[in-house]
């Protein structure tokens, strides 16, 4: 069988490597003109992911580029004393089994490991998807697959031409996310600065392997705001005013605006949809499920989502029919879990009152102080995400050849 895979960033390559693992040919398309090397920002593996990573043989890599950060100094907004805050033993707490790596760098390893058994195609993006399987591109000749499957990211384009208009399934959470690439002038090295105040939060931080920083901003707003997602200008200007007069030193991050050489700005959304499938296609990670960028815990459940796909299009023999539906059953907990979580993460992130602001301070404080073992029992106790990601299980998927069939050739013209 002929399956065609549309984005190349996390979800895309891990459902490539474990659908070739059970004998399907595997043709992933990517919109950009070369694996995506433009900054990004920090993301979370946790439990299950990392056991997908280590069957995939690529956690000695994933754990080496880990960005490290083991410490926190928290400035609340108009007090006079910053707190600091060991970031390890929150994380340590929070998930027996967890790495912070760059979104990069992740793409790449996984990327990595599939190139010499999966056909890339870059700089191009599918236009059109007929019921029967043909499949035609922006540069490249029309192709004929078995099965496509959506795995480019929220503003997904496949979600687009199957599904419909994106504002049938996006809803905003009441936030924003800007990340953006200056220079690691305090030399920081495993160590996050944070600002928090009410309604915004923002934070710096680096690792010896990047040779750069990251400066990372979330901000509330009651209503959406006015603006193209490729409109670039637009997008700093929102940004500067949602964190104009905070602190100086957040002041100094804004100024590299117009000196970045790599930015992202985007909403909190989170994608709610009924089925992720219709007839020969399906969506996977962000793109039919995302909780929202920066607070669901997203990769972790792309890499699930990617690898519950691929074992049930083994188990079902290729049949989608039988594998789509199973699939949507095998994460829809996961799905709904990752929800919540992402609505609650957002209130404690960017609190909402001064009272919030202070609440964040005291519990970070008091994980920080507290031994191992009572610190881990109250953040499991006190936080919905450690109880979801160190409960979430997935089934184990043996490697099978029963799509073997066809896979002589990469999609036909």
């Amino acid at each position: 069988m002929r399956i065609l895979i549309s984005g190349a960033s996390v979800a895309g390559p891990v459902l490539a490597y474990w659908l070739t693992r059970h004998g399907f040919s595997v043709t992933v398309v990517e919109r950009a003109t070369a694996l995506r090397k433009t900054g990004g920002h920090a993301v979370d593996l946790f439990r299950p992911a990392m056991d997908i990573s280590e069957k995939m043989g690529v956690l000695p890599r994933v754990e080496k580029r880990a960005t490290g950060t083991k410490r926190m100094t928290l400035y609340p907004e108009g007090a006079r004393r910053p707190v600091g805050v060991d970031v390890a033993k929150i994380f340590g707490a929070a998930s027996d089994r967890h790495v912070e790596i760059m979104r990069d760098d992740l793409s790449e390893i996984y990327y990595d490991t599939t190139r010499e058994d999966v056909e890339y195609v870059f700089g191009d993006s599918i236009t059109a998807i007929s019921p029967e399987g043909e499949v035609r591109f922006e540069n490249a000749a029309p192709r004929r697959f078995d099965l496509v499957v959506g795995a480019d990211g929220l503003h997904s384009n496949v979600r687009r031409l199957v599904f419909g208009d994106e504002s049938r399934f996006s809803a905003f959470i009441g936030a924003y996310l800007g990340v953006l690439t200056l220079p690691n002038g305090f030399g920081l090295d495993g160590e996050l600065r944070m600002h928090v105040g009410v309604g915004r939060t923002a934070g710096m931080y680096g690792a010896r392997h990047l040779g750069e920083a990251r400066a990372l901003f979330l901000f509330r707003s009651e209503r959406e705001l006015d603006y193209h997602h490729r409109d670039v200008p637009r997008q700093k200007e929102l940004l500067r005013n949602a964190f104009g007069g905070m602190n100086a030193e957040v002041d100094h991050w804004l100024d590299e605006l117009e000196r970045t050489p790599a930015f992202y700005f985007d909403s909190i959304t989170q994608l709610r949809m009924d089925t992720w499938s219709r007839g020969r296609v399906t969506l996977v990670g962000d793109a039919g499920y995302c909780p929202g960028p920066a607070v669901g815990g997203s990769t972790t459940l792309a890499v699930v989502g990617a690898y519950v796909l691929a074992g049930e299009l083994a188990r079902a023999g290729g049949d989608h029919e039988r594998a789509f539906p199973a699939y949507e059953r095998g994460i829809a907990e996961h799905v709904r879990g990752s929800h919540a979580v992402a609505l609650s993460a957002a209130k404690t992130l960017i609190p909402t009152s001064r009272l919030g602001v202070s609440g964040l301070v005291q519990a970070t404080r008091l994980i920080s102080a507290l031994p191992a073992g009572p610190s881990r029992a109250f953040v499991r106790l006190a936080t919905r995400s450690a109880r979801l990601y160190n409960s979430m299980t997935v089934e184990d998927y043996p490697p099978s050849p029963v799509a073997s069939a066809g896979r002589s050739g990469r999609g036909s013209e």
